[in-house]
């Protein structure tokens, strides 16, 4: 499933590495994309929304609902 959210804090490449590495954490499977400029990380992952959501917060990111 595909989901997408609004990670605000984000301004580097160890920043994307961060948030990536917490989600595949979350879902070793789990594809990320980011787009830095924009704010949005797009998951391919079947885990729920709310533990991919509090992987990117407990790295110390915003994510909007």
């Amino acid at each position: 499933m595909n989901q997408t959210f609004t990670v605000t804090g984000m301004t580097c490449g160890h920043c994307e590495k961060a948030v990536t590495r917490a989600i595949q954490e979350v879902d070793a499977q789990a594809q990320v994309k980011i787009d830095r400029s924009l704010n949005l990380v797009e998951v391919e992952s079947t885990k729920p929304r709310e533990a991919l959501a509090h992987a990117i917060a407990e790295e110390g990111y915003a994510v909007a609902a």
